[in-house]
């Protein structure tokens, strides 16, 4: 792709606009269609399409697999922590109503935090999956 300016100006110029709506998505997501899941894959998609253009190279500088490594665990502590917090709490597993003083509000903050923790997996999952079939070698 080093020889395709033209695919490496639109990428540069595309890119922070998925990873913008990504996060439209995530943000959005317990309002709307859309939410953690959704906002991750996305996320990922445009880590993807700068490995692709760029390289796998420029994306293990941009994104150390180390980094991956961590946002992988935490997102994972991060749903895992929400459903802790509610059962020290004196409530159900994810029972979101536990973690503020009127129901609403905790639904919102329980429901925005599982999303986020999900979001954060599921696009580190999906980056480090790129990374290891892109980098393998064909015998």
């Amino acid at each position: 792709m080093r020889d395709n300016p033209v695919l490496r100006i639109v990428a540069k110029i595309i890119i922070p606009v998925i990873l913008l709506f990504a996060l439209y998505v995530q943000f959005h997501g317990d309002f709307g269609p859309g939410g953690g899941f959704q906002a991750g894959v996305i996320f990922a998609a445009g880590f993807i399409l700068y490995g692709l253009v760029f390289g796998t190279e420029a994306l293990r500088n941009a994104i150390p697999p180390g980094l991956l490594r961590f946002a992988i665990a935490l997102g994972l502590v991060l749903y895992a922590g929400v459903g802790a917090t509610t059962m020290l709490l004196g409530s159900d597993y994810l029972a979101y109503g536990a973690l503020a003083h009127d129901l609403i509000g905790g639904q919102h903050l329980g429901i925005f935090l599982v999303e986020l923790g999900v979001g954060v997996t599921v696009s580190a999952v999906i980056v480090t999956i790129f990374l290891a079939f892109a980098g393998r070698n064909d015998p």
